[in-house]
């Protein structure tokens, strides 16, 4: 591939990341297919002094921190006419086929805008299916994974900024990240959606591994890091009028259990991200989603069609409708399941999740008298019992829960003892889940 890339860093003192960041990239990305750009937030441990040796990259020194979004902004204009741009932290360390198989997905079809890289941390859902106690284990199973295959490509609706490479075309539309998210913090996402809003879509590519110690530097002053993400929060909200939690919501831990299905209704879609997991897991599937906030069916009808009212679903009928953890946030859990049931194809089903409120740790947090409203701010709640006699009185039939368990503590386990028989199976399972899916 012809196609360069310039490598955006931004440094701010950890210069020790700094060093293993830039020598894994000479060791492990093809020569000539690159430039490094530094852009040095006026770090003071020595990291300008070890740059100004350095005669393989270009350097810019700032006379102040300027934080992410306005360096990286520095470090576009500094980039070579016409090369990819590639934001990448200085806490990572890259492995072999990195960047090429990046460049690949990237122009692999003209409507990719960026692409990403999956990591050992999961935020976003960005994290690898293997772990490792050491670099040399680290690097012997990113070899393995990162070999080129289309089918681990996955849509998102957002990619995590600590590496992310955008298609030269699409850097030229962009007015460059917004820098009223300095010094840093939801300014990735923003940058996902203008390129989304711009037609092209965005990928995250599970064939390229790097290593990413997330030791950003304004995370270490929890106080000013904690104020800094309620005000980029509310900065975000007010510029699209939805909450950056949007981006978390997948109904990840009950996709799995569908079966087979053909015709799909995400139901509360929210911005997509649900969608385009389903999408990723059951390729064959037709997707439709149902989102009354219109700023957030905005985006998601970028991946799939959306209608804003179940009136508009009328001649519609699904094998699965997946409905996350709805039932705890809706004014009318029964008017939900009832609506719902027409929708539905000859032995369909409804697909969710519900925390339990008979849970061990909430009877304890009763007994001692610390049941505080802000642990459960869930309009609604239930136990296995409510679940099963809803549905039923609903005409539905066949339902199965699954229940999830956390680890209890002493005083838990101690207080299981006192209300549980060892042999009364169904209690314990009560006691012990925290979490169902339906």
């Amino acid at each position: 591939m012809n196609q360069k890339t310039s490598i955006i860093i931004l440094t701010y003192n950890n210069l020790e990341y700094t060093k293993d960041c830039i020598e894994s990239i000479r060791k492990y990305t093809e020569k000539n297919t690159y430039e490094i750009i530094i852009v040095d937030n006026k770090s003071t441990d020595g990291t300008r002094n070890w740059l100004r040796q350095q005669k393989d990259m270009k350097i810019i020194f700032n006379e102040e921190n300027v934080g992410f979004p306005k360096g990286s902004n520095i470090g576009i204009e500094h980039a070579e006419n016409g090369n990819d741009i590639l934001l990448l932290n200085n806490d990572t360390i890259t492995t072999k086929n990195w960047l090429k198989n990046l460049q690949i997905c990237l122009h692999s079809d003209p409507k990719i805008g960026a692409v990403g890289a999956i990591s050992n941390n999961n935020a976003n859902l960005q994290g690898c299916d293997f772990s490792y106690q050491d670099f040399k284990k680290m690097q012997e199973l990113a070899e393995q994974n990162n070999q080129s295959e289309p089918s681990r490509w996955e849509e998102k609706v957002c990619l995590i900024g600590y590496c992310m490479l955008i298609k030269r075309e699409v850097i030229e539309k962009l007015h460059g990240l917004d820098e009223g998210f300095s010094p840093g913090y939801v300014e990735d996402n923003d940058l996902s959606l203008q390129i989304i809003q711009l037609g092209y879509r965005i990928i995250l590519c599970h064939d390229s591994f790097i290593h990413h110690y997330l030791g950003t530097a304004f995370r270490k002053d929890q106080e000013k890091f904690n104020r800094l993400v309620l005000k980029n929060r509310d900065y975000f909200e007010k510029k699209w009028h939805f909450s950056c939690f949007a981006f978390d919501v997948t109904k990840e831990s009950s996709i799995f259990l569908a079966q087979n299905p053909q015709d799909i209704l995400d139901y509360h879609c929210g911005i997509g991200a649900s969608s385009l997991r389903i999408k990723h897991y059951y390729k064959n599937a037709n997707i439709i989603g149902l989102e009354p906030d219109k700023n957030k069916a905005i985006i998601a009808k970028n991946f799939i069609p959306v209608v804003e009212k179940i009136d508009e679903l009328a001649a519609q009928s699904f094998d699965t409708i997946y409905i996350g953890n709805l039932l705890e946030e809706v004014e009318s859990p029964l008017c939900l399941i009832h609506d719902l049931k027409p929708l539905l194809k000859k032995d369909g089903v409804v697909i969710g999740e519900i925390h339990n409120i008979a849970t061990i740790q909430n009877i304890l947090l009763l007994l001692q008298n610390q049941w505080y409203y802000t642990n459960f701010q869930k309009q609604n709640h239930f136990t296995h019992e409510d679940l099963e006699r809803m549905f039923q009185e609903q005409g539905y039939h066949d339902g199965y829960i699954f229940s999830f368990k956390k680890e209890l503590s002493d005083a838990e386990k101690e207080l299981l003892g006192k209300l549980q028989k060892e042999e009364d199976n169904v209690l314990a399972t009560t006691y012990y889940s925290f979490r169902f899916k339906i």
